[in-house]
């Protein structure tokens, strides 16, 4: 542990006691949530986005606090820049996994097709970098507004990018997660958003390798129902992959009005097991925001 790591997190530690005790007494939870290390749940299996959690750290020591803390896994955005092999090390020192990772921003876009050669690469080299760290998920977006081109020329360049890569994706056994914005708040002028034509990309693809990074923070400001839509999600076989937020805010769970613990047991009875990505902004201490999100995970198996 780094001089500046321990300083941090001890930091937060002693800061969040008492929010975290409040919140527990307000919501009427259990002291399992008030724990030192409540990113380990009985349910839900969250993972720490290392871009947005622990930002007066070094990259590295993101990692290790989020471990810290509990969590089985991180996330991350662009794999360049990043030392790569440490990571990979550091993971498996802590017995912490690498959920998933971006490996196609918004730009440039995939919704043009003059940008698909180099799409094509970025997933191969994305690949090598999924097996260094023994990730089985990129996230891929599908651009903001290209001038001159409606929304259904964008939609079909995305998928005949898509449809270009995901051999490569086949091949290495890595899922390509395309992600749904959402216009109103964050990404005015994106291309794609929403549960309904992001599924009909999914389906026109039509490969295993192609699947939805379901932000719940973005469906919820998009379209809302998000029981409903998971469920129809589910059914059509294209989740890859969860990630949340509270709104409005974009913080952990009970910050907002979503309410999580109905969403995620929802999840959770559609038979999905995979990680939650924690994109979110803590809202004072990662140890407050980590017990949220402890405490949305609290709820009976049917």
């Amino acid at each position: 542990m780094s001089l500046s790591r321990r300083t941090f997190v001890g930091s937060a530690l002693a800061g969040a006691v008492g929010v975290g005790g409040l919140a527990n007494a307000a919501q009427g939870e259990g002291a399992k949530a008030d724990s030192a290390t409540p990113g380990k749940t009985p349910h839900t299996r969250f993972a720490v986005n290392c871009e947005m959690w622990f930002r007066k750290l070094p990259f590295l020591d993101r990692i290790a606090a989020s471990a810290d803390l509990g969590f089985p896994a991180i996330e991350f955005w662009p794999h360049e820049g990043k030392d790569l092999p440490a990571i990979a090390r550091l993971c498996a020192q802590r017995n912490i996994a690498v959920a998933q990772f971006t490996a196609w921003g918004f730009k440039p876009g995939l919704n043009e097709t003059k940008n698909h050669d180099a799409f094509v690469k970025a997933i191969e080299r994305g690949c090598e970098v999924a097996k260094q760290l023994n990730c089985p998920l990129m996230t891929v977006v599908a651009g903001d507004d290209v001038p001159g081109l409606t929304q259904e020329q964008m939609h079909q360049n995305t998928i005949e990018g898509l449809k270009r890569a995901a051999p490569i994706a086949e091949k290495h056994r890595v899922t390509l997660i395309l992600e749904p914005m959402n216009i109103r708040v964050d990404h005015k002028g994106h291309c794609l958003y929403g549960s309904g034509p992001t599924l009909k990309i999914c389906q026109a693809v039509n490969s295993p390798a192609v699947k939805i990074n379901w932000d719940l923070y973005h469906m919820h400001i998009t379209e809302g129902d998000l029981c409903g839509h998971l469920r129809e999600g589910f059914a059509a076989g294209h989740i890859g992959y969860l990630q949340l937020a509270d709104h409005p805010g974009r913080n952990e769970p009970g910050t907002g009005e979503i309410h999580y613990n109905r969403v995620l047991k929802e999840a959770w009875k559609l038979g999905y097991r995979g990680y939650v990505g924690l994109e979110l902004n803590p809202k004072t201490t990662e140890l407050a925001a980590a017990q949220a999100c402890a405490r949305a995970d609290a709820w009976e198996v049917d």
